[in-house]
């Protein structure tokens, strides 16, 4: 009976491994190898628009997680629609009502967006 769940044993062993020594070995190696030599390039302001090295609990401007979150909503469709596409054919009736639902979900977040203000870029 244990040699049954042998298999399952040993793929959380290897991943409890994996998890604790990977993390462990690439700090290790990035003290090892890293150059500290900050400039005024490294040290400034990086995608959010905020200064690296202030308070870390700074409220965030409410625009910067309504453009993630239009992001995400077209990022969705789009990865979603694809496969769709091709496989219309073969999906039918219900895989087509099944995508209408979801892209008029989608469109509430984008009306939802559009009321907030997301898409008004000042």
């Amino acid at each position: 009976m244990i040699g049954e769940y042998f298999p399952i044993l040993l793929f959380i062993v290897v991943g409890v491994a994996v998890g604790v020594v990977l993390p462990m070995t690439g700090a290790i190696l990035s003290r090892t190898f890293r150059s500290h030599n900050p400039d005024d390039a490294k040290l400034s302001a990086y995608e959010c628009g905020f200064d690296a090295f202030e308070d870390a609990r700074t409220k965030f401007d409410v625009r910067y997680y309504l453009v993630a979150i239009l992001f995400i909503i077209f990022d969705l469709e789009i990865a979603f629609l694809f496969p769709w596409a091709i496989a219309l054919d073969q999906i039918g009736l219900a895989g087509f009502v099944a995508m209408m639902i979801f892209l008029a979900l989608l469109v509430v977040g984008f009306i939802y967006e559009w009321k907030k203000g997301a898409l008004d870029w000042d």
